[in-house]
């Protein structure tokens, strides 16, 4: 096919025709009709919402801001305003108001969707700061409108009748799709100063769905459960990719119950983040450490069988019969239990979003729960390299996709080349610029890549910590080795300057609290708990054993327990779980020099 042919709306439409009745989106613990929407009717309520859009005057490549939680509506809005050649600007629905009338009057959009009626406050006082905005859209049909001339109800917008003038203008829009339209502004979240408008467009968007038909064995009617944001490139993309691939899009507005999720959806794929990964690993582990002992060398013997049919599944090494009956043999004890948890049918989980410890990817390998981590970046439309089911190497993010070249710049940042690079930053001359080098992107991250292609990140070059004895530290190394401890909720390593790594800890209070009822220690309040001598002899403890595989430099020394999350709302974190750490190291400042003192 044509790179034409995977302009997202193209593939749409023809899947609308030839799955007909089939559903493409279903949102879970949602009322009708948002519980299941079949093909037929997604391409209805998407031309229904085009024509609407039309009629209220928003012109081809205007811009339109999304502002909700995932849901079946978020990806009608979506569809529906690319049928009607506007621009998608979406914004994360925990985004505070002074973060989103920026994204906004920089943008100019014209016209907000709204979630539930938390959203829908919100883009109230945005009209007050945006003076761009002139109509408001919420999802949430029982939500009351303050306003009848210029706010809506999307489900009463699919029902109204709109002029012919408008149907015309839609058929002529929908005749031209140029893939060098601009599809999308998404803004990266930075973890210092505002944001920036990554320009994407459509062909970007044909080229990922392109690579990933060719390397993957997503089918149609294959289920992929959204709880990773739709406001970031990560799910959004692999959103274009499941309906493009005729695959059907479940919703999750609450990502606090994916456990739930999952077990009642049986995804066949989803897109997950190492710390869903890493939270996995860590419940099975603390379960194993209070099996019996027949059991946990059961489930030892089962991890070291599936580890050598990992290998040999992937050519490494030489399999036997023998192997191949041990592994049916550990699978059917031990395995199955694990995959049931997940849902029973996983093929595969892409990962991407910060780097995966070994042990965890290995751990996921062995069990025979493919974990296919990815590097990519909003910047490159998502992924750049990937592990695929044929080529899996434990600690690397995988080859280049089809029709992308990597190569090492200068103290061997990662640079990239393609169809899948942004067009540049919105109203940003001079940081698209800074963001180039010769017509390849710089992407801020150091690696090395291997005899086959794989890509190894080790890095974030702006975030190496040097510390007064000369010693570089990646803090992202350190904390990926403390933060798979099913203690530890989150973890930010102090070094920068400084004789010797210390950390801020936020412990996991749930599984703290079930050690501390075990040990019979004795608290008041959560404080009292981070306080007790036995819980930070315990802790001192735990880190000495997960830092086994660093050197002495990188170490913790020193930690203090937080009884505090860090959160998008204290501004700690950005909206894709970056820590924020010149406003975590200014807020703990009297923390962090009493471990120095």
């Amino acid at each position: 096919m044509s790179l034409e042919q995977y302009h997202v709306i193209r593939l749409i439409q023809q899947k609308s025709q030839s799955l007909g009745e089939a559903i493409a989106l279903k949102g879970f613990e949602m009322t009708a009709p948002w519980d299941s929407v079949s093909w037929s009717q997604f391409d209805t309520y998407t031309s229904q919402i085009a024509r609407a859009l039309i009629q209220f005057g928003l012109e081809a490549q205007d811009k339109a801001v999304i502002l909700s939680q995932n849901c079946p509506q978020w990806t009608c809005a979506d569809v529906g305003m690319l049928k009607a050649k506007a621009v998608v600007v979406p914004i994360y629905p925990t985004s505070t108001v002074e973060q989103a009338a920026y994204i906004i009057n920089d943008s100019q959009a014209k016209l907000i969707f709204a979630g539930d009626l938390q959203q829908y406050q919100m883009a109230c006082q945005l009209v007050k700061e945006c003076a761009s905005v002139t109509q408001i859209i919420v999802f949430d049909s029982s939500v009351d409108l303050i306003d009848q001339h210029s706010h809506f109800h999307l489900d009463a917008l699919l029902a109204q009748s709109v002029d012919a003038r408008c149907e015309q203008e839609l058929v002529q829009r929908l005749s031209d799709l140029p893939l060098d339209d601009m599809l999308t502004l998404i803004y990266t979240s930075g973890t210092t100063g505002n944001p920036k408008g990554v320009i994407l467009d459509h062909r970007n968007i044909a080229t990922i769905i392109r690579q990933h038909d060719s390397e993957l064995n997503f089918e149609s009617g294959d289920v992929s459960l959204a709880f990773l944001p739709l406001s970031h490139v990560f799910e959004r993309g692999w959103s274009f990719y499941v309906l493009g691939r005729g695959g059907c899009n479940v919703y999750l507005q609450d990502p606090m119950k994916v456990k739930e999720a999952i077990t009642q959806v049986r995804p066949h794929t989803l897109c997950v983040v190492p710390r869903f990964l890493e939270k996995v690993y860590s419940a099975v582990q603390e379960k194993v450490a209070k099996a019996p002992d027949k059991r946990k060398k059961l489930f030892a013997w089962a991890l070291s069988v599936g580890e050598k049919h990992f290998e040999v599944g992937q050519g490494r090494a030489k399999g036997s019969l023998l192997l191949s009956v041990q592994f049916l043999l550990a699978n059917k004890l031990v395995f199955s239990k694990l995959q049931q948890v997940l849902g029973g049918r996983l093929k595969f989980m892409p990962c991407g979003g910060a780097a995966l410890e070994s042990k965890v990817a290995g751990f996921f390998h062995s069990i025979n729960l493919p974990v296919l981590c990815g590097y990519g970046m909003t910047e490159t439309s998502a992924t750049v390299t990937l592990n695929t089911l044929k080529n899996r190497v434990t600690g690397s993010n995988g080859q280049p996709l089809p029709g992308v070249e990597i190569k090492l710049g200068k103290d061997n940042e990662v640079l990239v080349k393609g169809d899948t690079v942004m067009r540049g930053y919105y109203n940003r001359p001079e940081a698209t610029a800074d963001t180039f080098e010769d017509g390849w992107l710089k992407t801020g991250d150091a690696g090395f890549i291997d005899d086959n292609g794989n890509l190894f990140i080790t890095d974030r070059i702006k975030e190496l910590m040097k510390t007064s004895n000369g010693k570089y530290i990646a803090p992202q190394r350190v904390e990926g080795k403390v933060g798979c401890d099913p203690l530890i909720e989150q973890v930010a390593i102090v070094a920068d300057a400084k004789h010797y790594v210390t950390a801020l800890i936020v412990p996991s209070f749930e599984s703290l609290e079930l050690w501390a009822k075990d040990e019979g220690v004795d608290y008041s309040s959560p404080l009292d708990l981070l306080r007790h001598s036995h819980v930070i002899e315990h802790f001192e403890n735990r880190l000495h054993s997960l830092q086994d595989e660093l050197a002495g430099f990188e170490k913790i020394k020193k930690f203090t327990l937080l009884a505090d999350p860090f959160s998008m709302e204290s501004g700690l974190i950005t909206p894709t779980m970056k820590l924020r750490r010149k406003m975590i190291y200014h807020k703990y400042s009297q923390e962090i020099e009493a471990m120095y003192s």
